[in-house]
């Protein structure tokens, strides 16, 4: 199984982003620690988690007119999408189908911070107004 642990190479410089990355990291090792019993649970409050970020991220890009909008927010629907998936499966017990989706979602999340998300971050960190953004649009 492959683990996602907060470190230095997913920090943006951009504080509100990076403690949005900060949960659902933690929400995802809470699932990559759960027993089976409590699977669905966890999945289910890291399914809620990821919405509120990409709802987040979405919002900045939208008011902030960012270029690379569209293909971002395209990403953030496909891997919900895929999240309900596996919450489906969580629910009808498909267990070790959920944990391998587990160790995928931490590899998309790595590289979609270190590219996609930096790149907003950059823009947000240039973008006048963005710390009074930041507070408003969850």
């Amino acid at each position: 199984m492959v683990s996602l642990h907060w470190d230095q190479s997913l920090e943006l410089g951009f504080v509100p982003m990076d403690d949005l990355h900060k949960q659902l990291v933690a929400h995802m090792s809470l699932v990559d620690g759960c027993p089976d019993s409590t699977l669905a649970a966890e999945w289910q409050s890291l399914v809620a988690c990821a919405h509120a970020l990409f709802a987040q991220e979405d919002a900045w890009m939208k008011h902030t007119h960012f270029s690379s909008a569209p293909n971002h927010s395209l990403h953030h629907r496909v891997v919900l999408n895929v999240l309900r998936e596996g919450l489906v499966m969580a629910r009808a017990n498909q267990f070790d189908q959920v944990r391998k989706l587990s160790a995928e979602l931490a590899h998309w999340l790595s590289k979609h911070i270190q590219s996609q998300d930096a790149a907003l971050a950059l823009h947000m960190r240039r973008h006048p107004g963005a710390c009074k953004l930041t507070g408003t649009l969850h």
